[in-house]
């Protein structure tokens, strides 16, 4: 199952990459700026394929060494040696074009105007090599001395700030084309509060702000929550703190603590850390969510799994567990929370069958089940069903695509604490959000929310992000005068290194997670 995940993680971080890099050929292109290397992975000395168009044929190669650039030595005329810069680099400079057409037919160094496409051999990332510019795939002493027409370093500053903007405006569009268009092939189910009679079910830390269970809010900061999802988000990512809830027939007023977030997060890490523990000692343990609100739904059997605690303790379908050793659980999430109390152990479950109370006394495994597939939550509830047309998907994914930006971009509120960053992860983390069998509506769901994650932190004013080169091109566009070219790669290695800094400690919370 884990492999299904990390194989919709690949495809859809490589399918990210591959449009992203795509944004910024196609304004290089636009400009009349030549893309030398266009690879989905990357691919130091040898690449698993690449093609080119040479001399009018496209030429192919397999698990070939790669191609050097058209580029040769700079000869000092007084000595005849190759020239070098004061760190004793040797410096290069294009091939004019007699050299380039002395080449023999078919070398790849020919028509040097043509991008060479390939797949590299790391299956992480990928990248567009855009002909004079400092970036990951070269240093400024890997630049021609003098800047050429068709480089980017010679284009106009707008120029030069679109074809950066290209990446991240082809991941922010495709991210609101595919939720469009995930709109228009599966429709939109919902479970719009207002259809709630019954009220909702509220985690302990939420007891201790004032709410009781069955309570229906009515608002928050003013503001009527339409779903589940939007309680969360007001609460716990924008700290909203005025609630209005209806409590037998009585509005009643509740303020929220400030650090609530912050201690919903210290919650929710030991929780994920006690199931992390369960999962490690039973690797088809299905780790349990930290569940802060939920519709208030009672605990009803619909069959039952034979060999199992609740077989042989004569549950029956059709019973409404009500109780766990005489602890009142009156809804689903109680009587799950009640079971985890008591792994190994016996319980006594009190339900109702047919209008007639009994009691039920299992002994429940290290898992903490009973054995018992639930009623559907349609069985209680009806969902809203929602079918757009073209025309009505494409607005609706743009509005649905923006909103979902909005909320992540708050939650750097909160991941800039202690407890945030404790549960900040790296690939893992994110391989987790997928399904563990494979379907398509969230895998594609997946992807399009990926793109937004994408196209927001590459907008970030870090330097080797495409936000960084945003920023000094914008001081150059202010100031009117170009970074140059060895000051950049200067910034640039900065930026690297506290972007790999990111990475390690990022990926090294999902290895502790792992093992702790």
């Amino acid at each position: 199952m884990a492999a299904i995940q990390w194989i919709q993680l690949l495809i859809a971080l490589s399918f990210l990459v591959v449009i992203h890099e795509l944004g910024h050929f196609t304004f290089a292109r636009l400009f009349k700026v030549r893309v030398e290397k266009f690879y989905m992975f990357f691919n130091p000395r040898f690449s698993l394929f690449r093609m080119k168009k040479v001399d009018g044929k496209w030429r192919f190669a397999f698990f070939a060494p790669n191609v050097e650039p058209a580029a040769t030595e700079q000869i000092d005329p007084l000595t005849n040696q190759p020239k070098k810069d004061d760190k004793g680099n040797v410096l290069y400079r294009p091939m004019t074009d007699e050299e380039i057409n002395a080449l023999p037919e078919g070398d790849w160094r020919r028509d040097p105007d043509n991008t060479e496409w390939g797949i590299g051999w790391v299956p992480f990332g990928g990248y567009c090599s855009i002909a004079g510019m400092v970036d990951e795939t070269k240093a400024a002493t890997d630049l021609p001395s003098e800047p050429q027409p068709w480089e980017f370093r010679s284009k106009k500053a707008w120029q030069r700030l679109l074809i950066i903007l290209g990446g991240i405006l082809v991941n922010f569009v495709a991210a609101l084309l595919m939720f469009g268009a995930i709109l228009y092939h599966w429709g939109e189910n919902s479970l719009p509060l207002s259809k709630i009679d019954s009220g909702l079910y509220y985690a302990p830390i939420l007891e201790e702000e004032g709410f009781r269970q069955q309570d229906k809010i009515i608002s928050i900061d003013g503001t009527e929550p339409e779903f589940l999802a939007d309680i969360v988000q007001s609460l716990i990512i924008e700290g909203k703190r005025d609630v209005v809830v209806l409590r037998a027939g009585q509005e009643v007023n509740l303020r929220m603590s400030e650090d609530l977030g912050t201690r919903f997060l210290a919650l929710h890490n030991e929780h994920d850390r006690v199931e992390r523990a369960k999962a490690r000692q039973d690797k088809t343990y299905q780790k349990r969510p930290y569940v802060l609100v939920n519709y208030f739904v009672p605990f009803v059997v619909d069959s039952v799994i034979e060999n199992n605690a609740a077989y042989y303790g004569g549950m029956q379908k059709g019973d409404s567990v009500i109780s766990i050793n005489g602890e009142s659980t009156p809804c689903t999430v109680m009587v799950q929370n009640a079971l985890a109390l008591h792994p190994c152990d016996s319980v006594t479950v009190g339900l109702y069958r047919q209008g007639e109370y009994r009691e039920a006394h299992l002994f429940i495994g290290d898992r903490c089940m009973m054995g018992v597939m639930m009623k559907p939550l349609d069985a209680f509830f009806t969902p809203v069903h929602k079918d757009y047309t073209l025309a009505e998907a494409i607005p609706a994914g743009i509005r649905y695509g923006w909103e979902q930006l909005v909320m992540y971009v708050k939650q750097f509120r909160i991941v800039f604490t202690k407890e945030g960053a404790e549960s900040l992860g790296g690939f893992g983390a994110i391989k987790n959000m997928f399904p563990q069998a494979w379907n398509w509506q969230a895998f594609w769901y997946m992807t399009a929310f990926l793109s937004l994650i994408l196209a927001f932190m590459n907008f970030l004013p870090i330097p080797a992000l495409d936000g960084g080169y945003v920023l000094l091109l914008l001081l150059e566009m202010i100031t009117g005068r170009q970074i140059p070219d060895k000051w950049l790669e200067k910034i640039n290695n900065v930026g690297f290194w506290l972007l790999i800094a990111l990475l390690i400690y990022a990926n090294g919370n999902d290895i502790f997670k792992a093992f702790f």
